[in-house]
């Protein structure tokens, strides 16, 4: 059946979407966003292509992320972005249903779990094995989670930061809080408008942090930019130029957030677990884990080694893949089954 049987592994973020294929690796990574007109409903785009229509669509089409937090806000909107992008992927006729392993957030609810998987259902897949998005990303890094050696994963993605410690095939401690990449936009967005009176986009926000956004302090010098919004006060184009400095201000708000939950889940650990994470350092994956600076941060606030997986973006999405590359090992052990 395997070999006439599309296999995925999904990573449904609140950002992206990341898709791993049996036997070939990553084969697809788009923007979590779908464009849509009112009035109909009917799907215009998803992906980059929906992702380039925000803030710029007319008044009888609308452009949005359908997940939020991390969890399925728009549960139609999701089951038609996913029902497109299986269509996408399965080129030819199966003879069966493809067989999905997708992600699910760490701090989702019952409710918000089940979701997940009938949006998978709905959208034409058959078998659903939904797996906890820290367990994949400690997968996805290589971890030895089958021993019983304390692993701690920090997980920042689009819309939530998810902290566990991992032993023995399963979750110890874990949390987590809806402040990730974002967050770090909205931020960006809020101080250049109480800061310069300016107001800006999410993707003008997005682009001030990859292109300056840091969370090292710099004495002299610090990289800046010139940035496009509007007058607050006139309503008229207005371009001002940002620096590093005051862009890390703006960003510490959020990384703040995570700094304590990180903290928090290090108190809550045993002391055996505790150890052995003080010894082998902490994992860092998702992509918010790509702002400058960031491991340092972590490393210094805590006292405890951070290290950058070699793909933070693809860590979660190469996890599922993992497992679905040992489905049948993994069904037996009982470390996964179907939703």
């Amino acid at each position: 059946m395997g070999a006439l049987t599309p296999e995925f592994g999904i990573d449904l973020g609140t950002y992206s979407t990341i898709v791993y294929s049996k036997g070939r690796g990553i084969v697809l990574r788009e923007p979590t966003v779908v464009a849509k007109n009112i009035q109909s409903g009917e799907v215009l785009a998803i992906g980059e292509e929906a992702y380039i229509m925000l803030g710029r669509t007319p008044d009888n089409i609308t452009a949005t992320r359908p997940l939020v937090g991390g969890v399925i806000g728009d549960y139609t909107t999701t089951e038609q972005m996913l029902r497109l992008l299986i269509k996408k992927l399965c080129r030819y006729r199966f003879l069966f249903r493809p067989r999905v392993v997708i992600s699910v957030h760490t701090g989702a609810t019952g409710v918000e779990r089940r979701a997940v998987i009938d949006a998978c259902k709905e959208a034409g897949a058959g078998e659903v094995y939904p797996i906890d998005e820290i367990m994949a990303a400690a997968l996805g890094a290589g971890l030895p989670i089958d021993t019983p050696t304390g692993n701690m994963v920090v997980d920042i993605g689009g819309g939530t930061t998810s902290i566990g410690v991992v032993s023995l095939w399963g979750i110890v401690v874990r949390t987590s809080v809806r402040q990730a990449g974002i967050d770090m936009d909205e931020a960006i967005i809020r101080h250049l408008r109480r800061k310069n009176n300016l107001m800006i986009g999410e993707r003008t926000a997005e682009e001030i942090k990859i292109k300056i956004g840091s969370l090292i302090k710099y004495d002299d010098d610090p990289p800046s930019m010139e940035v496009r919004g509007r007058d607050l006060l006139t309503g008229l184009p207005q371009t001002v130029e940002v620096n590093a400095n005051e862009i890390r201000e703006a960003l510490l708000e959020v990384v703040q957030v995570i700094e304590e939950k990180v903290k928090e889940v290090l108190e809550r650990t045993p002391p055996e677990l505790a150890a052995d994470i003080a010894e082998r350092g902490i994992v860092l994956t998702g992509g918010g884990s790509l702002l400058r600076g960031m491991d340092e941060y972590l490393s210094q606030s805590t006292g405890i080694k951070f290290r950058l997986v070699e793909d933070p973006v693809s860590c979660v999405a190469i996890g599922t893949g993992k497992i679905l590359e040992n489905l049948n090992e993994y069904r037996k052990k009982g470390y996964i089954t179907p939703g």
